[in-house]
């Protein structure tokens, strides 16, 4: 069964979270990967504002995929949190 979590997630409750557990998530999710942490940390460099408040949000590392022919967009999946490392 799938635990439902209210964002922001504290750090308490993200030690009893374990890799392939289900969540059911409620609040504020933002997509982004390396492309777009990259251009938050140069914009936060040079004292600039990023376009959104991420207090009380989550970022959700997510890669697309092309959209199919006659489709807008395509599928979106989640990938690997090593590609931020350098912008954590």
């Amino acid at each position: 069964m799938a635990r439902k979590i209210t964002l922001p997630l504290t750090e308490e409750l993200a030690k009893t979270l374990h890799a392939g557990d289900q969540v059911l998530l409620t609040g504020t999710i933002y997509t982004s990967r390396d492309a777009g942490h990259k251009r938050m940390c140069e914009a936060l460099a040079k004292g600039e504002k990023i376009p959104f408040d991420p207090t009380d949000a989550t970022i959700y590392y997510v890669g697309p995929t092309p959209a199919k022919p006659g489709h807008v967009i395509g599928s979106a999946g989640p990938t690997t949190s090593g590609r931020m490392d350098a912008y954590a």
